[in-house]
């Protein structure tokens, strides 16, 4: 009997993790229906990460009033499995929160995250798990040490307000207000990239724009974080701009690594590890994962780039399928066995993302892989 293990990231904006793994699932049953087919959710740090440990850690959801990046009250959840908490950025500080008309990383803060953070330490938690996914955001954090009571004075002395745009004028790091519970506990932040807080591959260059910012702003935004970095590792001791993973969420990664000394992961890895994924591929004989966009960033820490190491280290062949797919050489000669897309890219967009569509040609492409031969 052949073993196939399902682990596709969400498609987002179409499809959760387990939506696409039950689509997947549903292909592979009309080519194989005696397969002992597995299906793992998965998260690499963005959407989806409190589903995902879920099923390892249980727990429960907690509602609370929060602010979103442009600092209006909305209502979102976290994750509490006793002293753990899973906090997903993008639920309060999301992209999705904003309209693109809305979108502006000066302003955008992830001050809401911070709430979140704060409930669940006054709530009795003690280790925070943090998707740092799918930000709207560009401030460094620094939203979320204000919400944890962290003060930003300019050179005057004025406090600073939120956003990214108070970047390069933050003078000192005044952590005298800061609340106890947060200097305690455990912080790991669950990043899906690698690129450091500033520079040609940081988090402005890299990500700003599709946060609403042009070019003034994304040159502004680099020199802020370049700032920042600096006043970090005077104040705090800790050089966050040679840091890997320091620029995810723009810079929430190396914001919170350098004030509170959190831990900075690899979302994918992390869940991975948690779920015991190596284990149960072990005597596998194909895994199939995917996820909305397969290209080079696919292989700088996303979810289907954990799979594949995993993948590599237990012998195992690795598919890859994906809504929109390029660099498909650079992703094979990283060692996938194959990488399919699931429609041609004359597919409008708007149409690819429709669920039902999307679910029925995930299903079609998993049945066409087994189907093809060469990855068995």
């Amino acid at each position: 009997m052949q073993k196939i293990v399902i682990a596709c990231d969400s498609f987002k904006g179409s499809l959760t993790s387990r939506e696409a793994g039950a689509a997947v699932e549903r292909g592979l049953q009309r080519v194989c229906p005696d397969a002992d087919i597995h299906v793992v959710i998965l998260s690499d740090g963005g959407e989806g990460l409190a589903e995902a440990l879920t099923g390892c850690w249980g727990g429960d959801r907690v509602t609370l009033a929060a602010h979103d990046p442009l600092m209006r009250v909305i209502e979102t959840s976290y994750l509490m499995a006793g002293e753990r908490a899973v906090i997903e950025l993008a639920a309060a500080s999301g992209l999705p929160r904003l309209t693109p008309a809305e979108r502006n990383p000066m302003l955008a803060t992830t001050f809401g995250t911070g709430e979140m953070i704060a409930d669940a330490l006054r709530r009795g938690c003690r280790h925070i798990v943090l998707g740092a996914g799918g930000s709207a955001t560009h401030d460094a954090g620094t939203g979320i040490l204000q919400a944890l009571g962290v003060r930003f004075p300019d050179q005057d002395g004025k406090e600073l307000p939120l956003g990214g745009r108070i970047l390069g004028q933050i003078a000192r790091i005044d952590t005298s207000r800061l609340m106890p519970e947060a200097s305690s506990c455990k912080i790991e932040v669950a990043c899906d990239v690698l690129n450091p807080m500033y520079g040609p591959q940081g988090a402005a260059h890299i990500f700003a724009r599709q946060k609403g910012a042009d070019d003034r702003m994304i040159a502004q935004l680099d020199a802020g974080l370049r700032h920042f970095a600096e006043v970090v590792e005077r104040d705090c001791g800790i050089p966050v701009r040679t840091l890997p993973r320091a620029g995810a969420a723009g810079g929430t990664g190396g914001g919170l690594a350098g004030v509170l000394g959190a831990s900075l992961r690899s979302g994918v890895e992390l869940v991975l590890e948690r779920i015991g994924f190596e284990r149960l591929i072990r005597d596998a004989d194909l895994v199939i994962t995917g996820e909305g966009r397969l290209d080079a960033q696919t292989l700088m820490g996303k979810a289907p780039w954990g799979v594949l190491q995993a993948g590599l280290g237990a012998g195992v062949p690795v598919v890859a399928l994906g809504g929109r797919v390029s660099d498909a050489q650079l992703l094979l000669d990283a060692g996938f066995r194959a990488v399919v897309p699931i429609q041609p890219d004359t597919i409008p967009l708007r149409q690819a993302m429709e669920p039902a569509f999307a679910m029925e040609n995930l299903s079609r492409a998993a049945e066409a892989v087994w189907r093809s031969g060469p990855v068995r």
